[in-house]
């Protein structure tokens, strides 16, 4: 799995490579320049991987400041699959993804990096 070693405005240090595009993380893949329909905004189709995916927890990251808003039907698509969401702004999303990963836990992440 892999693991968030740093996250500053406008950065997030994955494995020891940086990426200033938002991003994800599905199983051991890190998909970089994440974009969405609306840059503020998270919509199921923004993460239609994950949600085909096999993790049991989904961890978003919603901005520095969390400015990304999370539509309603993100949280039905996930409980549909069984899958918890769990939203912070991205500083406190990186150390909770990081933690349940340490834990074994299958994790997805959605990081939004600026506002």
């Amino acid at each position: 799995m892999p693991h968030v070693d740093d996250y500053r405005f406008g950065e997030i240090v994955i494995d020891g490579r940086p990426y200033r595009g938002d991003v994800k993380i599905i199983g051991e893949k890190v998909v970089p320049n994440w974009w969405r329909r609306e840059g503020h905004y998270l919509y199921p189709e923004d993460i239609e991987d994950i949600l085909s995916s096999d993790a049991e927890v989904l961890v978003v990251g919603t901005g520095a400041y969390g400015v990304m808003k999370i539509d309603p039907a993100v949280r039905e698509a996930c409980e549909r699959r069984g899958m918890k969401l769990e939203a912070y702004k991205t500083a406190q999303a990186v150390e909770r993804f990081n933690e349940l990963s340490a834990q074994g836990v299958k994790v997805a992440g959605a990081f939004h990096l600026t506002c």
